[in-house]
């Protein structure tokens, strides 16, 4: 329960400063990591310190490639491994996998409100036919007059509570 508690407090703390300021703070995130591990050891010895440390670990892993190829920054990164030192390595997969789907899914509406939905489905059906895109340059930034960007912190808070709520798949 006290986990869960920690959980839900850092998503909140997260949420309100990734949308306010665009960061998530390390004064969160690494307290967090240590907690983590200082309570799975403390409540499990070595077995809890596995299980903190594969969690943490996936959670590193999974979004280390976005944030070395610049589509995120690092405090998603700190608190995707913060989330994965808390609650494991099953609960921060499929924590990444709501993730990831509501973060398309926010992308999406974004791109269609800044291209209209004309301009997307012509984009899209463009893409398709000439297997040609401009996709990953705007997302990625290349193109700074249609690049699309938002607070991932977003995303990851709302995929990792559907993630507590519903579990896995």
């Amino acid at each position: 329960m006290i986990i869960e508690i920690v959980l839900v407090t850092i998503l909140i703390i997260s949420l309100y400063t990734d949308i306010r300021d665009r960061k998530i703070l390390n004064i969160v995130t690494l307290p967090t990591i240590l907690f983590a591990f200082i309570f799975h050891i403390g409540t499990q010895g070595m077995e809890g310190f596995l299980f903190s440390g594969k969690g943490f670990l996936t959670g590193l892993g999974l979004l280390i490639i976005p944030y070395l190829l610049g589509g995120m920054g690092a405090g998603d990164v700190k608190l995707m491994a913060a989330i994965g030192a808390l609650m494991g390595t099953n609960f921060v997969f499929y924590s990444f996998i709501y993730t990831a789907l509501i973060g398309g899914v926010i992308a999406l509406v974004l791109i269609i409100k800044q291209k209209g939905l004309v301009n997307s489905m012509k984009s899209f059906f463009y893409t398709i036919v000439f297997f040609r895109s401009n996709l990953g340059s705007m997302l990625l930034g290349k193109d700074k007059h249609s690049s699309i960007s938002f607070p991932y912190g977003i995303a990851i808070v709302l995929g990792t509570l559907c993630s507590l709520i519903w579990g896995g798949f």
